[in-house]
């Protein structure tokens, strides 16, 4: 495939009509030079001479010919393309209604939002805070939600997803907890410890990830207490009721007294990702998709 500069070839379809360096150049508001330069480069990308110089201006050889009458076309087609790729963008306004939980996204989903409707004038990026993930799959189930932002697996529900964010597990202990000294711990620390199992999860396969129930070994993860939500985990948490496992940002912002969260070395890690529904409007989940990945600064982790 012969690839075209088009700022060549609008130079040369200038100093084709003018008949003149000089006259073209002045047009483009481009030195002499750098419109001689450009007609070298091209003829250099298509193997062929397409003018020569005259003591009164230039000719336009056969090759060169056959390229004007043809390159404008090329040149007017790409100037209203980007004039439709710009008005579509320009129309898309309307409203995206966006679910989060506070503990997963409340590090960026402003941002976003704001980020988006500075892109797309007239478009309201309306945030709705939901207390669990359960509620967050009512949200889109339920038409009052285009997206939200979920830790993967959410289960099979018929919903579209791309990853924004990899977070490492962590597992939250009692301060007087045996391994709360720690600065890491492994599954084989764990083996024994009752996992804490919050009833907000959307699914018995989302229960088992965040658990890691099996574990790699074959033996099931010993069950703990199921207890209402998150700020429920932390409290049993702190009573010695058992441990949690969860994405390690958690840590972070859902924190109590007599908790200390401890990364798991060997435990996998979650995915954070934008879910939607058929219904969504795509190109616009595209751009929140890449607007929230700048963001996050998102790029896969390797864990070891």
């Amino acid at each position: 495939m012969i690839d075209i500069d088009v700022r060549y070839l609008r130079s040369f379809l200038t100093v084709a009509e003018e008949l003149n360096v000089t006259r073209a150049a002045s047009r483009l508001h481009l030195t002499q030079q750098a419109v001689s330069t450009h007609i070298q480069q091209l003829e250099r990308t298509l193997q062929v001479l397409l003018l020569v110089r005259t003591s009164r201006g230039v000719l336009l050889t056969e090759a060169g010919r056959e390229l004007a009458s043809g390159g404008q076309g090329v040149v007017s087609g790409l100037t209203e393309l980007a004039h439709r790729v710009r008005a579509v963008a320009a129309g898309q306004g309307g409203q995206v209604r966006l679910a989060c939980c506070p503990y997963a996204t409340d590090l960026f989903a402003v941002e976003v939002a704001d980020a988006m409707e500075a892109a797309f004038p007239g478009l309201e990026v309306a945030l709705t805070s939901v207390p669990t993930p359960r509620r967050e799959l009512a949200e889109l189930s339920g038409g009052r939600a285009d997206a939200a932002f979920m830790w993967l697996p959410v289960g099979d529900v018929g919903l579209h997803h791309a990853v924004i964010r990899t977070d490492r597990r962590a597992v939250a202990v009692a301060t007087g907890h045996r391994l709360a000294e720690r600065s890491a711990v492994s599954l084989t620390d764990l083996a024994d410890e009752p996992v804490i199992h919050p009833d907000v999860l959307t699914s018995p396969e989302a229960q088992r990830f965040w658990a890691v129930d099996p574990r790699p070994d074959g033996t099931p993860a010993p069950p703990g207490p199921t207890v209402p939500g998150t700020e429920d985990c932390l409290l049993a948490v702190a009573r010695g009721r058992g441990v949690w496992m969860a994405p390690e940002p958690l840590s972070r912002v859902a924190s109590t007294g007599g908790v200390r969260w401890i990364p798991v070395t060997d435990a996998g890690t979650f995915d954070l990702a934008v879910v939607w529904t058929d219904n969504a409007p795509e190109a616009l989940i595209a751009r929140m998709i890449a607007e929230v990945r700048v963001i996050t600064g998102y790029q896969r982790l390797r864990v070891a």
